[in-house]
């Protein structure tokens, strides 16, 4: 079973077994870890487009297809596990990839893909063509999406669905806003309450009028599939300023991880070389929080860029990747964590890896 763990793809995997191979996207192509089995020792066992930095990972079921973003170097496909690749981005016009999901509804399975600047395209045909959803671009701020680095410009960094219905997904642009569509991308509307450094979304399969949010200042709560939301304080107990991953457990929809650097990239990253990151969890849908440090080095100096989630019948296991290319695995609930992949290329969203390089050449 194949799961991915990269910063602005697919994070949620359900399988009939726990993962025996994981994908990791980064600065250096894609890393695969695999095992032999549950209980077994991981390893690296290949590393695939290398040169290209990957953002976004997305291993489709059905198919078996593995779709890639990658950072100025658009979208890649491998529907032969791995062994070669070929371009599946006739269509959409930026080669800067960020976002990446996809759904089943029905028959059809629909891949998502999210760009800079901030484009939101679909695909019907596993990635052959693709049409972009223009209504996106009909939003009232979106003459305000933009971004902290060069060029300034905003980008799709999250797509999430409503499990229940295929039509109805959430889409967060960094920095311009969270967004919702009810009727498959036809129309959108602009959600507010909340800092609009959208980081990712997340709904609860078990709950649909629960939905999660992180965002560069904190994390969100609606009750009401977006309506309104409360801000929760993940920074009170945890020193976490900064959340970006976001997982939930279905089957115990108040059991929440998030992780996240101790400042913003803006307020001291580069200076210090350190996001002084940490990991977190909840038990109470996001009302209190505990963070967690069992098996982690004593103290995290790369960001935590990337988090997902296997679940499996019986249980579920936590995947992590940072800018300073570690790779931690958790079967407990993240009380003890286990570094699986070390010294890897960054796993970086973007340019984050820069402000954390202790090489000045290798930072530019």
């Amino acid at each position: 079973m194949t799961v991915s763990v990269s910063p602005n793809g697919k994070n949620f995997y359900e399988t009939s077994s726990p993962a025996d191979e994981v994908l990791v996207a980064t600065l250096d192509g894609v890393v695969t870890l695999t095992r032999p089995g549950p209980g077994g020792a991981w390893r690296e066992s290949a590393r695939m487009l290398e040169g290209k930095h990957a953002g976004s990972i997305a291993v489709e079921p059905h198919s078996g297809i593995i779709f890639v973003g990658v950072h100025k170097g658009g979208l890649w496909a491998s529907a032969d596990g791995s062994k070669t690749w070929e371009r599946r981005d006739n269509g959409i016009e930026s080669d800067e990839m960020y976002g990446l999901n996809y759904v089943q509804a029905g028959d059809e399975t629909r891949i998502y893909a999210g760009t800079e600047p901030a484009h939101l395209y679909v695909s019907t045909d596993l990635g052959k063509s693709w049409t972009e959803l223009k209504t996106l671009l009909d939003m009232p701020s979106r003459e305000k999406w933009t971004f902290p680095a060069p060029p300034h410009q905003g980008h799709v960094k999250n797509i999430e669905f409503d499990a229940h219905d295929p039509n109805t997904f959430y889409v967060g642009v960094e920095v311009g806003g969270a967004f919702k569509t009810t009727d498959g991308g036809k129309t959108f509307t602009e959600m507010s309450g909340f800092y609009e450094d959208v980081h990712r979304l997340k709904t609860v399969p078990t709950r649909p009028n629960d939905v999660y949010m992180a965002t560069g200042r904190d994390l969100y709560h609606s009750a009401d599939a977006g309506g309104h939301w409360e801000e929760l304080g993940i920074s009170a107990g945890t020193g976490i300023a900064y959340p970006d991953a976001l997982v939930i457990f279905p089957p115990r929809p108040d059991l929440i991880f998030t992780a996240g650097a101790s400042s913003s990239p803006g307020r001291g990253w580069a200076a210090s070389r350190d996001a002084d990151s940490r990991f977190a969890r909840s038990r109470d849908a996001g009302r209190t929080w505990e963070r967690l440090e069992g098996g982690l080095p004593g103290h995290l100096r790369g960001n935590i860029e990337a988090m997902t989630m296997n679940v499996f019948p019986g249980g579920f296991a936590l995947f992590a990747g940072t800018t300073d290319g570690d790779v931690f695995f958790s079967e407990d609930e993240g009380e003890h964590w286990t570094t699986i992949g070390q010294g890897l290329p960054p796993v970086s969203k973007g340019g984050h890896y820069r402000n954390l390089r202790d090489d000045p050449v290798a930072a530019h």
